[in-house]
């Protein structure tokens, strides 16, 4: 792919509403009417609602970061990320066969600065005993949003895959970008030092009462 800047987006938005989208349908960005529930409208929707999430948890990063300065660098990650899932978004409200050379998109840098800073953030964290639970603090519970919101976008992409073309690097990064969450929930809970929240199977009503009548 060549190494030239994608186009500044081109928008004029004069209006919220435009009453065309009443009757269940929408526009690709090469103008075709699609319903609002077809697999491609599911799946940058998706990408979507996975932004708001990671502006919430930069939101978060941010607030914290007087007391925890490397929060700062998180949300500048956050918000990179942000930009990025736009690109992605750009890509999939697109035909292929509308594509401009310079338009937005994902390519294989996203998913390699992703592994990155997953590599450099795992090495400062102990290895885990268990699996995790969110929740050991808000910023930990809203990054896990994201995780799992981001495993939603990857599947609806898979399932778009299985009916037209998608492309390859869009997956590659959703993936590694669900790892990143990961990560990143445990990192903020590390440099924190706030004990995780680990899985204990035990800890359910069956098994506590198993253990009262043991």
């Amino acid at each position: 792919m060549s190494s030239e800047r994608f186009g500044d987006p081109r928008l004029a938005i004069n209006r919220v509403y435009t009453r065309r989208g009443d009757s269940g349908e929408t526009s690709l960005a090469g103008g075709q009417r699609v319903p609002k529930d077809s697999l491609r409208i599911e799946t940058y929707g998706t990408a979507d609602e996975l932004n708001s999430f990671v502006g919430a948890a930069r939101a978060t990063a941010v607030a914290f970061a007087e007391s925890e300065p490397r929060l700062r660098t998180l949300a500048a990650i956050l918000l990179r990320v942000q930009h990025e899932l736009f690109n992605l978004g750009s890509i999939l409200a697109t035909l292929p066969e509308d594509v401009h050379p310079r338009q937005a998109r994902i390519t294989d840098a996203e998913a390699a600065q992703l592994e990155t800073e997953i590599d450099g953030m795992g090495q400062e964290l102990p290895p885990l005993r268990s699996f995790v639970l969110a929740g050991s603090s808000r910023l930990n519970a809203e990054l896990d949003l994201c995780r799992t919101v981001c495993r939603r976008a990857e599947r609806a992409l898979v399932r778009m895959g299985h009916e037209e073309s998608v492309p390859p690097e869009a997956l590659r990064y959703l993936n590694r970008l669900s790892d990143a969450f990961f990560v990143w929930s445990r990192w903020v809970t590390h440099i924190t030092s706030t004990p995780e929240t680990l899985w204990e199977p035990n800890a359910s009503a069956s098994g506590q009462r198993n253990s009262k009548n043991a």
